[in-house]
């Protein structure tokens, strides 16, 4: 059963290891106040590197707005940490290796690229506010569409 998460949705809370295998939780992030969360389809593609690197570059706005952007893709942490040294990205990035959280928000895209049995995250992006309520939710069938970052950052701030 998909679970498409939606605006005004409760944010599906999980656990997940970082790039130093440290297990983070989504609720532990509302402690910034609001959470930008990223899904992307796979560390080191170019369409991700950009928009990984987007979000790098708007973190003094998105964290002077006190947000907090978490990137989670199926790649395993040792991966997204080559991946987060080689873009200088300081944000968590997340490993979804077992394709949980991927499923609890419904953005699974199966036999990616023509692999049968690869699933990956659709691209995707969601605001969450410090309660856990979904703000802003995006999702994209198609892995070339970069995130509507204007929106998202229009999001955060309207939060106040």
């Amino acid at each position: 059963m998909e679970h498409k998460i939606k605006t005004g949705d409760k944010a599906p809370d999980f656990i997940l290891p970082d790039t130093d295998l440290k297990p983070r939780k989504l609720s532990d992030f509302y402690n910034e106040g609001k959470v930008v969360l990223a899904f992307y389809v796979g560390a080191f593609t170019s369409v991700c590197t950009k928009e990984m690197c987007t979000f790098r570059d708007s973190m003094s706005r998105l964290s002077s707005l006190k947000a907090q952007v978490v990137g989670i893709s199926v790649n395993d942490p040792f991966s997204n940490k080559a991946f987060a040294e080689a873009n200088s990205l300081k944000f968590p990035l997340l490993s979804d290796y077992n394709r949980e959280v991927i499923r609890k928000y419904g953005i699974e895209s199966p036999d990616f690229a023509g692999l049968k049995g690869y699933t990956v995250a659709k691209r995707s992006a969601f605001v969450i506010d410090k309660t856990g309520t979904v703000r802003f939710a995006w999702v994209s069938d198609d892995p070339r569409v970069e995130p509507p970052y204007a929106e998202i950052e229009k999001t955060v701030d309207s939060l106040g």
